[in-house]
């Protein structure tokens, strides 16, 4: 049995939490949520599940693995914390390791504790091949990213565009994932795990778009190297009260807890 702790409670964590209580009780548990206001959660249906604001009482947990789903400064202020318990780290806020400083002291530390920082395929497929494929040389990885004008409120697009008048898709950003992924902290992750596939953040190219003519998030990703070539595109349903992110998400975290226990693995 696996004891896991989860840090946040938004729109992810609380879709992440909810397998809990089915797909996962008979190889998991939930035993501690680190969240800003606990008393939100007054009614979670996990008794023997700590839920609290303070960062020594949810760490005073002995647990196996522990799950990012708070946003880029939650990993910056935890990361370290969470792998130098020993616990493996699952993460949804990949784009904060666009910072290389961060990276290197989460693999140091990670290596030191004979832990693993987890980075499931969340938002975006084709992360294996990807992986696979730099093996060798990659010539290119470009990444196309389509989401509808509201998952881009409360962004700086918002200021950029009229998102309520948008009535053709627009280029919002041209560029690298480096820049996307500092630009995007929420909407454009997967051009961060992208990046810690194949080719890098400064060589992996992004175009990022708003589109009144779609309902779902869309990616595609392209990718030519020594293994061929690769197109991939994929549509995710946006959480209604977070269309930033999408189901498909939490639905990656749950699959890479999933490969921890199970005897059989596939897709790495």
């Amino acid at each position: 049995m696996l004891n896991v702790g989860l840090i946040g409670y938004g729109a992810i964590g609380q879709d992440i939490a909810s397998y809990f209580q089915d797909y996962l009780k008979e190889f998991s548990r939930l035993k501690g949520i680190l969240v800003r206001s606990p008393d939100k959660l007054r009614n979670f249906p996990q008794e023997e599940c700590i839920i609290t604001n303070q960062t020594d009482e949810f760490f005073s947990n002995k647990y196996d693995v522990i799950i990012e789903a708070a946003g880029h400064q939650a990993l910056e202020t935890y990361g370290v914390q969470a792998l130098s318990t020993g616990a493996h780290l699952i993460i949804v806020s990949v784009g904060a390791l666009r910072d290389e400083h961060l990276l290197q002291s989460l693999k140091e530390t990670a290596n030191a504790n004979q832990s693993k920082l987890i980075i499931p395929s969340a938002a975006i497929g084709g992360l294996d091949r990807i992986t696979a494929a730099s093996v060798g040389r990659l010539d290119s990885v470009t990444l196309t990213t389509r989401k509808p004008p509201q998952a881009w409120r409360g962004t700086f697009v918002e200021d950029k565009i009229d998102l309520a008048a948008l009535v053709e898709p627009v280029c919002v950003f041209e560029g690298n994932a480096n820049e996307s992924a500092r630009l995007f902290p929420e909407s454009v992750n997967v051009s961060a795990a992208l990046s810690l596939a194949g080719h890098g953040f400064n060589e992996t190219k992004v175009k990022v778009y708003a589109d009144p003519t779609i309902e779902k998030n869309k990616h595609e990703v392209r990718a030519v190297g020594d293994f061929g070539s690769i197109t991939l595109e994929v549509q995710n349903t946006p959480f209604p009260e977070n269309p930033k992110s999408s189901y498909i998400v939490s639905m990656s975290v749950i699959k890479a807890l999933n490969n921890l226990f199970s005897p059989i693995v596939i897709g790495i």
